[in-house]
């Protein structure tokens, strides 16, 4: 079973960064490799629902952000380490959330849609502070 734990959350003043990690673990079948998960990170702030924001599918590492989040917020992979990064600059009040990576074998039509991916972690606290 594919498992995936976040870290890097934490608290941070307005402006600042943080570097969340994803890594995956449990690949028992031989036929797949990290480099074909297709990695998203989503997150919930307090009273809302869970929203996309980035993703990075895969084969050819296309990556996409929500608007929110757009030249502020880095997805890369590193697939020496089964991992997921997300580099998050500029971090505002509203940032603050839990984070959750995702992943999935399949080819998505949609990487907004949370059904999409079928392995999800934990999460991880990011709260931003004025």
């Amino acid at each position: 079973e594919v498992q995936l734990m976040e870290s890097g959350g934490g608290l941070v003043q307005a402006g600042g960064s943080l570097r969340l990690s994803c890594v995956a673990s449990g690949f028992t079948d031989s036929r797949f490799k990290f480099e074909d998960f297709t990695m998203g990170w989503f997150r919930q702030a307090p009273g809302k629902e869970r929203e996309a924001i980035s993703c990075i599918e895969m084969f050819d590492d296309s990556t996409y952000y929500a608007a929110s989040v757009k030249c502020r917020f880095t997805i890369s992979r590193d697939s020496a380490k089964n991992s997921v990064i997300l580099q998050m600059n500029g971090l505002k009040p509203e940032d603050t959330a839990v984070y959750y990576c995702a992943a999935t074998f399949k080819v998505i039509a949609d990487w907004h849609d949370q059904s999409e991916f079928d392995y999800w972690g934990q999460g991880t606290q990011v709260t931003v502070s004025l």
